[in-house]
């Protein structure tokens, strides 16, 4: 990196930093929003110079994208704790027969089937991210998903489990 653009990234790190700390992140959170920021003006580092563009304008563009991906990530995972949570009134009473008979279902699925499965019910990931993390298509994901929920329905019926 040269000079300037050293320079450049130092005098704008603390802007970038502010901006994202004043729209409600913590210092944590805005801490890591302008990392990445800053990772990603790094890995484009040979395609930029200081007089291509704006380097200012380019890096609040970035942390605006890092912000909305923030923002939708906390959305989903809002929606899922919510859609996780049943109604106190029909909060069912089940044992540890339940979670044995779950185990025993997620055990007994393909293996390709329980990864997409952990990684977006437990980890919350789109099927994108899913998708890239094993080398397959978002539509292969999808349907081992949808395979694997229809598994473990049957499992759980099968050990007189059932909603």
């Amino acid at each position: 990196m040269d000079n300037v653009l050293a320079a450049a990234f130092r005098r704008h790190y603390s802007q970038i930093y502010s901006y994202v700390r004043r729209t409600g992140s913590s210092h944590a959170d805005a801490e890591e929003i302008t990392q990445e920021v800053f990772a990603q003006a790094a890995a484009r580092l040979e395609r930029l110079t200081t007089d291509s563009r704006p380097l200012a304008g380019w890096l609040y563009t970035v942390a605006q994208r890092r912000l909305a991906d923030e923002g939708r990530r906390r959305a989903r995972a809002a929606r899922l704790l919510t859609l996780a949570q049943p109604a106190p009134e029909r909060l069912p009473t089940y044992g540890t027969s339940v979670a044995t008979a779950l185990q025993g279902a997620l055990q007994s699925l393909p293996d390709a089937q329980r990864r997409v499965v952990v990684l977006k019910l437990l980890e919350g990931r789109p099927f994108a991210e899913i998708a890239l993390l094993l080398g397959t298509t978002e539509a292969a994901c999808r349907m081992r998903f949808s395979r694997a929920l229809e598994h473990l329905r049957e499992e759980l019926e099968r050990e007189g489990i059932t909603p």
